[in-house]
């Protein structure tokens, strides 16, 4: 996250955690060092206010959870000085290749090349914390690779639905998550784009995997950008673009691809076949791709571990993302 946004729980320096007895607390300190009349800044003041008049509700605070923290504020410049709960500085998020700052760097001072097989990082680190402050999520939720599981919704196909995102869970957790110890699943989240869903999120360092589950017979189809093509059929897959593009506008830090993994009946991570018309394929430059399981698990991983820091669990990101299950 830019060291400019802060979420409410930022503002007051809490984690996502907080009880009503923390919110209390956390902003009586805040409002002190915000306060005009204590020599603070008029800017900062209202962000705290405005943060303690929605987490101290329980509806709007469910409904700012909901929105990935959508209402994150923009930090003024008081803040970059003094957390009002000493919760330090914002980590900065990755430096963009060929930015003037990566170009700024001297050979010794280069951040050592990393690998998404590298034990995982969390920014901002726990050891920062200032005595007292709370953390964006206790280390215990934060360790944990998997959040969630599938929920029941709607009426018709609800097994089957839930069948499905199952195998997706299974397979990620398989294959995926073992090699890269930063990623995290999180499960059942509640779209930002509609009044839908998203199955499945996979973060590792600062990308972004949203995935979606289909089941087809097996044979050959092929996959245009948008549909699935087979036998003269077209066959619509799960809609995740609108999903994708609300969450990478959530989420500026992250890069965000949406990706449907196409399930078989007997199991087979290596059916159906999916062709690809030129310039769908998956190759993580598409904002949505379809793909069988076993490509699901090479392209989803290369993806993740070509990341500018892909052992890193950035606790703002999953903090937000955790707020969004539903």
């Amino acid at each position: 996250m830019s060291e400019n946004l802060l979420t409410h729980y930022q503002v007051l320096g809490i984690a996502a955690t907080a009880t009503e007895r923390d919110i209390k607390t956390a902003y009586r300190k805040a409002a002190r060092l915000a306060h005009p009349d204590h020599g603070g800044d008029a800017a900062a003041f209202l962000l705290v206010t405005a943060a303690y008049e929605t987490l101290i509700n329980p509806q709007r605070r469910a409904a700012y959870d909901r929105s990935y923290g959508a209402g994150s504020q923009r930090r003024p410049g008081w803040y970059r000085h003094s957390s009002p709960a000493g919760a330090g500085p914002a980590a900065p998020g990755p430096t963009a290749p060929g930015s003037s700052t990566s170009f700024a760097m001297g050979r010794s001072q280069r951040v050592p090349k990393v690998s998404a097989s590298d034990p995982a990082v969390y920014v901002p680190a726990f050891t920062d914390l200032a005595a007292g402050t709370a953390p964006l999520l206790p280390l215990a939720r934060a360790a944990q690779q998997v959040h969630g599981a599938p929920r029941k919704r709607g009426v018709f196909g609800a097994q089957a639905r839930l069948a499905r995102e199952a195998r997706t869970i299974q397979l990620t957790m398989a294959q995926i998550l073992p090699q890269i110890p930063s990623a995290r699943l999180v499960n059942g989240l509640l779209s930002p784009a509609d009044k839908g869903y998203i199955d499945h999120v996979l973060l590792a360092g600062y990308r972004m995997v949203l995935i979606g589950s289909m089941l087809l017979p097996e044979g050959a189809y092929r996959f245009n950008g948008s549909s699935l093509l087979h036998g003269g059929k077209v066959i619509e897959p799960p809609r995740m673009l609108p999903a994708v593009r609300t969450m990478q506008q959530l989420f500026p830090e992250c890069n965000v691809t949406g990706w449907i993994c196409v399930h078989s009946p007997d199991g087979s991570l290596y059916q159906p076949v999916i062709d690809y018309a030129p310039g769908a394929e998956p190759d993580g430059a598409n904002l949505v791709n379809a793909v069988n399981g076993s490509r699901l698990v090479r392209e989803v991983k290369h993806f993740l571990a070509a990341g500018p820091a892909p052992n890193v669990v950035d606790l703002a990101v999953l903090s937000r993302l955790l707020g969004g299950m539903y």
